[in-house]
């Protein structure tokens, strides 16, 4: 098949040499671009102008760029409208695929119409399924829940998120997060607490930093990439260094962040939501237990016992971490658990049939 994948920086997951990184839909969307064009299909990668080259292959995955349509402002959206209707009319793929809620789902649905082909939806975050987005911005979301009811498949990540599709009436297919390379191998547990997430107000870096200063004889590194807010990020950096327990990464690329989950006892995550956490895999493919403010997708911490989450209760979250380190077995029965259910649930070969199974008729 031939397919078009839409994401703003997912070609950065390809890129081995790069200058920054993105998020997690982004390296979903990049992971299975290569997995698709390991397979055979025809795959191109659909990615915002940052000023790299359009057309290169990597990994097998045609790179074209579309325009700054990351960035959200109406000018943008309007000029890189324009870039990827030349990419649809030369490409002509047989399916596109986006990931995340947003204006763009409408208006390659629209660039469908013209040019045929099919549109595929995977749900990102868990506010794509449960009217979130809508509520956060309803304008867009007005356009982007139009858009919903008439692509011409939604696929769920979770169990969450099939059963709220099927509420609205949808038909979901499903399929679990690819893999990320386990790059890193064996590594001594040098690293207590890990965070890892872009500078953004709702991944809360903060609560982060308040629990390196309420363990000061405990070892914390914070991965926190800029993602657009760069006065956010500068207070988050700035707060860090004031930190002397805190090791602060500003980029650390895809293919070598694995290592630091390889020595980390424990991954925190401090998010007020999220879909399926792709570090919450790469935590468990670095046998790190979870330690979670709120986010449990699907209950998986809970049920496998993977870790704590504090149900949204931060005095509950500050005493759970002091309380995992001081209980050794108890925090190594956590580890194994958490390396267990990802590679049960995750391997990559059987999530890419279902992908593909979801796009059947």
């Amino acid at each position: 098949m031939k397919f078009l994948l839409f994401s703003s920086f997912a070609h950065l997951v390809l890129d081995r040499d790069p200058t920054r990184v993105s998020g997690g839909a982004e390296l979903q969307m990049g992971l299975l671009a290569r997995a698709l064009a390991q397979r055979g299909h025809d795959v191109a990668l659909l990615g915002a102008d940052e000023g790299q080259p359009d057309g290169r292959v990597l990994d097998g995955v045609r790179t074209r760029t579309g325009g700054r349509f990351d960035t959200g402002g109406l000018g943008d959206t309007l000029r890189a409208l324009v870039r990827v209707a030349r990419v649809f009319s030369a490409e002509r793929p047989e399916w596109v695929v986006i990931m995340g809620a947003g204006t763009w789902v409408w208006l390659l649905w629209l660039l469908k119409l013209r040019f045929g082909g099919a549109l595929a939806f995977i749900a990102a975050s868990d506010v794509d399924v449960d009217g979130g987005y809508r509520r956060m911005f309803p304008a867009r979301g007005w356009l982007y829940e139009l858009a919903l009811r008439r692509v011409d498949r939604v696929i769920a990540m979770s169990e969450y998120q099939r059963a709220g599709f099927t509420k609205r009436g949808l038909r979901p297919g499903f399929y679990r997060n690819l893999l990320l390379d386990a790059a890193g191998g064996e590594s001594p547990k040098d690293v207590d607490f890990l965070w890892v997430a872009s500078a953004q107000p709702l991944k809360q870096p903060g609560l982060f930093l308040d629990l390196a200063a309420q363990l000061p004889e405990r070892r914390f590194v914070m991965i926190c990439p800029l993602k657009q807010d760069r006065a956010f990020w500068e207070r988050t950096r700035a707060r860090a260094a004031a930190l002397p327990n805190v090791e602060f990464h500003p980029l650390v690329p895809y293919h070598t962040v694995q290592m630091f989950f390889h020595r980390a006892r424990v991954f925190v995550n401090t998010s007020d939501y999220e879909g399926f956490p792709n570090t919450f895999l790469q935590a468990g493919l670095g046998r790190a237990a979870l330690l979670s403010l709120r986010v449990d997708p699907d209950g998986m911490i809970a049920r496998e016992g993977a870790g704590v989450c504090a149900q949204g209760e931060p005095a509950v979250f500050y005493a759970a971490a002091g309380r995992m380190l001081d209980e050794a077995a108890a925090l190594a029965g956590m580890q194994a658990r958490c390396a267990e259910y990802v590679a049960a649930r995750h391997g990559t070969a059987a999530n890419v049939d279902a992908f593909l199974d979801a796009l059947k008729p």
